[in-house]
């Protein structure tokens, strides 16, 4: 057991917490529907990135590279002025969804480098310009740019040029779970000196404003020690802290109040107000800081003037042990000690990372799969958001306008959130996403199986799921519908944690498969309009891949038949039915459970492919290709013929019943015979040809062996989905075939875009008509082990289809996952796919190590798009490499497909 290992363990007994402190802190507050509290719904204009210096947040905080507790009372992050730019730099910057030619884009240049799952060591970099940062060009000509052009990046403007800017370490290392080691490391990576203002910064959020509480938190400056400064914190919830900076740098101090006058011309409230350091530094303002040196907000200003290529180091710690209070002597805050504890935790963490690089994983690939993990870690974030509270008001403020009460998110006032998420980036989405948290957990479940459980238990919590049974989405709008995995993560998990630890960990897979079944009625309720187990859905997460907006009404009246939904609920159903039968191995009941999921299974399978003769037909046998089917008011239907990642969802739906399994379960034997004897549908989809010494073989699966080969035809064609770099959610047929429908004298159109949206569907700033998304490869490449697992080696197909070249499917599925790796690893010339034609991430020796685990991928050249540091899913790729090398047999292939 590793040192990192056992405070995990120490963490799980609640002998410390480790927890408490990290990288909770939002990378984004402003802009966001909870702090939006307008008529309707304008959350980018409501609350800009030009009030949040000065006006106090409701419900979080922000920072760069910042940490806090983990129920965010207590915030610290630096800050940075180059005395050149306008805005004291506290919190990253990026363009609103109506700015950008994308959508919403940050516009700065950071990187997660490293972090251990208890946060005993936190590393991030942030690269900060020497020249003014470009905020106005920025916006300008993003505004200029059209849907057809690429977005214009702070690398773009050239202020990086000459190596003119610094590079910021920001490193944290835990003492003990309440002792924080903090490291603030500047280079100068210029051929000239340049003046650099740190300033770390310690808060309390402002929670006290909106209900006119009288009892505050405090700091205030402490007397002099040698060698350092020191603020003294008297919380509500931790009693006394200490923060010490070493060497004497100014202390500033001020409170974390709204500036009325600057953001609404109206008299303030308080004397010392948010955006005090930004007026003493860059207005020069003595008298916006506190004199008194108390108040709610503190920094410690080192005014530093660098050679060039110089490295500057300050050092802080936070701390619940007062050395004042020492009855001996007395042990220096700082100094080789200090430095100790930083060597001590970064040898830890690569201990501990050590055992996730197989033997074959080059250095390269070790590095990458770090990053993922670090950029993973990072994105937990401390979120708040009481919908009830949000939709009434604060007694201490006006009430909001009455349209808001029927606005958006009211039917989920029991919503209470007050947790600490995995978030999928921390300044563009910076809001939990049901969909995307069951694939952090995967790929949280490698290196911490505990928190990934807690996400997954989190989110089916009576204050989270609606009493209805119904996950919430995400803020912009709960009601949407993401396709339901959650189950498929909580499966996952659990098998993980098992070949991890050793030992399945029953209780949690009992208290998940109890909330989901509420969750699956929900669907069957509420998702299948006709009784006919064929789903619409709606949304479902792929934002534009339909012709149709599918979270909207039909221009056209009618309703859509859709592919994917129906497909996500067969798969849903084997989850649940893989689930119900592991639990039956220590309870019988489960077993009539389980009878239940693999009837409701087969009836799905009978109505997507049309086996029951009730004209639903989700299959076109012309084609050879799963689509949507649009029905019309008038009765007729029709196939919306477009090759898209829709089509391959059916393949998802795929387990394996092993005779030894159903030995030992007579009843859901006796009944899953009955529905092979009496339901034509069930033996068509239940293939039996495989056997093993102690019986038949039984494969569910929505597609037949016949179909399977028919529709990878398609998925391994390089002309259709197959990229250098994984599979793209659209067919590249559709570049020269896009595909047109006109109806009611309106043509609707889609064809192959491999980079960013050229339409404004769901805000244009993502785009699966053509890139290539890590969730849906993740899946496809497990789907692809699973019918191997079932078929063997006697199954082959062409790979790419029509070389000649004849693969197994696992074959298939691990060259996929090597596509998928390849996008952040050097090739033979050196290059990065991710990095594109972006040269100074390609070669310049400060950069080229550096990772953006971006949100989807270019369909040709692999290039990142979309949100820059959506480590969440796709953080699935250390997850790739982490297996790349662990299977040697086709024996160890079937035991850990799936896990």
């Amino acid at each position: 057991m590793t040192r990192e290992d056992q405070r995990l363990e120490d963490l799980r007994q609640g002998k410390a917490q480790w927890k408490r402190w990290g990288p909770y802190l939002s990378e984004r507050q402003w802009g966001t529907v909870r702090e939006d509290y307008s008529a309707n719904g304008t959350a980018w204009e409501y609350f800009p990135h030009d009030h949040a210096r000065s006006r106090a947040y409701r419900w979080g905080e922000d920072g760069i590279g910042g940490i806090c507790d983990s129920h965010q009372r207590v915030c610290f992050a630096p800050a940075f002025w180059n005395r050149r730019d306008p805005i004291l730099k506290e919190r990253l910057f990026g363009l609103t969804g109506k700015e950008g030619n994308h959508g919403e884009d940050v516009k700065e240049c950071y990187f997660y480098l490293d972090a251990a799952p208890t946060h005993s060591y936190l590393k991030m970099l942030y690269k900060y310009p020497r020249s003014e940062f470009p905020y106005a060009r920025l916006v300008a000509e993003n505004g200029r740019r059209t849907k057809a052009d690429p977005e214009f990046e702070l690398l773009d403007t050239g202020v990086f040029d000459g190596d003119r800017y610094f590079d910021i370490f920001v490193e944290y290392a835990k003492a003990s779970a309440e002792d924080i080691l903090i490291r603030i490391t500047a280079w100068n990576r210029g051929s000239e000196s340049a003046p650099l203002d740190l300033l770390p910064t310690i808060w309390f959020r402002n929670t006290w404003s909106w209900r006119d509480e009288t009892q505050r938190p405090r700091l205030s400056r402490l007397r002099e020690r040698r060698g350092c400064e020191s603020i003294g914190l008297e919380t509500l919830s931790y009693g006394q802290r200490w923060l010490f900076a070493d060497e004497k740098p100014t202390l500033l101090f001020t409170d974390n109040e709204t500036n009325f006058k600057r953001l609404f011309g109206i008299e303030n409230r308080a004397p010392y107000l948010k955006d005090a350091f930004h007026e003493y530094l860059i207005k020069g303002n003595d008298g916006a800081v506190n004199p008194a040196q108390t108040g709610t907000k503190a920094a410690a200003l080192y005014r530093l003037d660098m050679p060039a290529g110089s490295t500057a180091t300050v050092r802080l710690r936070f701390t619940d042990q007062n050395p004042s209070a020492a009855s001996g002597p007395v042990e220096p805050l700082f100094g080789r000690a200090f430095d100790d504890v930083f060597s001590a935790r970064i040898a830890e963490a690569d201990e501990f990372y050590a055992r996730y690089a197989s033997g074959r994983m080059s250095e390269d690939a070790r590095q990458v799969q770090r990053q993922a993990f670090a950029g993973l870690l990072w994105s937990q974030q401390s979120y708040h958001y009481d919908v009830q509270v949000w939709l009434q008001g604060d007694p201490a403020f006006p009430p909001p306008p009455e349209a808001r009460k029927k606005g958006r998110n009211h039917k989920w006032k029991h919503l209470h959130c007050a947790d600490v998420l995995s978030m999928p980036d921390k300044w563009e989405y910076p809001w939990f996403a049901s969909w995307d948290t069951a694939f952090h957990g995967v790929a949280l479940g490698v290196i911490d199986p505990d928190f990934a459980k807690e996400q997954l238990i989190l989110l089916l919590r009576e204050w989270y799921m609606h009493p209805n049974g119904q996950l919430p989405a995400y803020e912009w709008a709960f009601d949407d519908v993401n396709p339901p995995v959650h189950a498929w993560a909580a499966w996952r998990v659990y098998k993980i944690e098992k070949r991890i630890r050793g030992r399945a960990d029953r209780g949690f897979l009992e208290r998940v498969f109890q909330k989901l079944l509420i969750n699956f009625t929900w669907w069957v309720n509420r998702k299948d309009p006709e009784g006919l187990n064929v789903f619409e859905g709606g949304f479902l997460g792929l934002d534009n891949v339909g012709v149709f907006d599918r979270s909207a009404p039909l221009p056209t009246g009618g309703h859509l038949e859709q592919a994917d939904g129906t497909s996500w609920m067969g798969m849903y159903c084997l989850n649940m039915l893989a689930m119900a039968l592991e639990l039956s191995r220590e309870d019988r009941v489960y077993g009539s459970v389980a009878s239940k999921f693999f009837e409701h299974f087969i009836y799905i399978a009978q109505a997507m492919n049309d086996l029951g003769g009730e004209g639903i037909a989700l299959w076109d046998e012309e084609d050879g290709f799963y689509y949507d089917a649009l029905h019309l008011p008038d009765g007729s239907q029709s196939f919306l013929k477009v090759r898209s990642m829709v089509g391959l969802a059916p393949l998802f739906a795929v387990e394996t019943l092993e005779p030894e399994m159903l030995a030992n379960l007579p009843h859901f034997r006796e009944r899953m015979q009955w529905l092979l004897e009496n339901v034509p549908a069930a033996a068509r989809h239940i293939d039996m040809s495989q056997t093993s010494p102690n019986g038949p073989r039984r494969l569910l699966s929505l597609v037949t062996r016949e179909r399977l080969l028919r529709v990878l035809r398609y998925m391994l064609d390089e002309k259709e989905f197959l990229s250098p770099h994984g599979i793209r959610s659209l067919s590249r047929f559709h570049l020269d075939h896009p595909y047109t429908l006109r109806m009611m004298g309106n043509e609707y159109r889609i064809g192959y875009e491999p980079a960013e949206s050229r339409t404004g569907t769901f805000g244009g700033n993502s785009n699966w008509r053509g890139p290539v998304w890590f969730p849906v490869n993740f899946l496809i490449i497990e789907s692809l082990q699973r019918f191997h697992y079932y078929f063997g080696d006697e199954l082959q197909v062409e790979f790419p289809t029509g070389s000649g070249r004849k693969l197994t499917l696992w074959q298939i599925a691990a060259e996929l996952s090597r596509s998928l790796s390849s996008i952040f690893l050097r090739d033979k010339n050196g290059r990065r796919p991710v990095c594109g034609s972006i040269e100074k991430l390609q070669s310049d020796p400060y950069w080229r190590d550096l990772m953006c685990f971006f949100e989807y991928f270019h369909g040709e050249t692999g290039a990142g798009l979309g949100a820059a540091h959506q480590t969440g899913w796709t953080a699935l790729v250390a997850k790739l490499l982490e297996q790349s090398g662990a299977h040697t047999s086709q024996d160890k292939m079937g035991d850990e497909a799936g896990d």
